[in-house]
């Protein structure tokens, strides 16, 4: 286990909070909460059939189970719902048909209360998760946006800072714009100070040039995403638009982006559409044997995580 997953797990435990699990007939999810109660690292509300998830064998004595189907919230969250949702002409008829789906009843309980954050995404596409935490959560305040990161821990690398890194957005704009794409890099530099703490962010705005070794449409993209960002957070430290190398590799900067303040010290990257940085992540995880936390959803109302749906139960 990482450094970084001990950290999480350690503030996890001293602030315990209550976390849906939808997808209560997905076997990695009835185990990954039989975990989760083990180490006392939340309290667990699973979705589902209760005789279904007896059958599955996890002890789950500390679990709050609940059957969407026959709860008796059921009708006063569609009522709940019916009344967030008027001014789309959802009627309480209609609400109470997508009580059945779990996403939508566990997203109603964290709005309600009954539960702090959910964590979904096993058998659900990210768009089947993002649609009801939109509807129902909304994205929170000031937020212009929302979009995913991943925490990378590489192993055995003394880049970024001691391995660890933020990759962004991964998971969820397929091709932002310069003004989405400065969103994202303020979304990420704000994520990773509530994670890390006392490490200073140095945010990176990726592309296949450095300085302007390249001229052309999408590196001109990340230019003025940068220039934006500095704009809308001044006391960001951020620079681009850099090469991966020139971001990550002091003698590389040096040759590349002289006189970078982010060159061959960056910790966060931002990567130019989504095509880059999913298939960065997943380079990093399969080929340098990295831990990949995420994808991490940031700037919804309340906290909603989605999973890979070839995740494991650990993850």
């Amino acid at each position: 286990m990482s450094a970084f997953l001990d950290t999480m797990i350690a503030q996890a435990k001293a602030d315990k909070k209550t976390i849906v699990l939808p997808e209560g007939n997905d076997i990695r999810t009835l185990r990954a909460a039989e975990k989760i109660l083990a180490d006392g690292i939340a309290d667990v509300v699973v979705l589902g059939d209760p005789d279904a998830i007896a059958e599955a064998g996890c002890d789950l004595g500390g679990a709050r189970i609940v059957d969407p189907l026959t709860s008796e919230l059921r009708e006063p969250y569609a009522e709940r719902l019916a009344e967030l949702r008027a001014k789309k002409g959802m009627t309480f008829e209609q609400a109470l048909e997508l009580m059945d789906n779990e996403l939508y009843f566990g997203m109603m309980m964290v709005k309600e209360g009954a539960a702090d954050g959910l964590v979904s995404g096993a058998c659900h596409s990210t768009g089947d998760v993002l649609r009801p935490a939109l509807q129902i959560l909304k994205t929170a305040p000031g937020a212009q946006m929302v979009s995913s990161f991943f925490v990378m821990n590489v192993p055995d690398c003394d880049l970024g800072a001691n391995g660890t890194f933020l990759f962004s957005d991964c998971g969820l704009e397929v091709q932002p714009d310069a003004e989405r794409l400065a969103q994202i890099a303020i979304n990420a530099e704000a994520a990773w100070r509530s994670l890390m703490g006392e490490v200073e962010p140095a945010v990176a705005m990726l592309s296949h040039s450095s300085y302007g070794s390249a001229k052309n449409d999408d590196a001109d993209k990340v230019v003025r995403a940068t220039a934006l960002v500095k704009e809308l957070a001044p006391a960001m430290l951020v620079d681009g638009e850099l090469q991966l190398d020139a971001a990550l590799v002091p003698g590389v900067a040096k040759s590349k982006s002289p006189g970078s303040p982010v060159g061959g010290r960056a910790n966060i990257l931002i990567f130019p559409n989504l095509d880059a940085g999913n298939i960065g992540y997943k380079l990093v995880q399969r080929l340098a044997k990295a831990e990949a936390y995420g994808p991490i959803l940031q700037g919804i109302a309340a906290p909603v995580n989605d999973l890979s749906r070839g995740c494991s139960a650990e993850d």
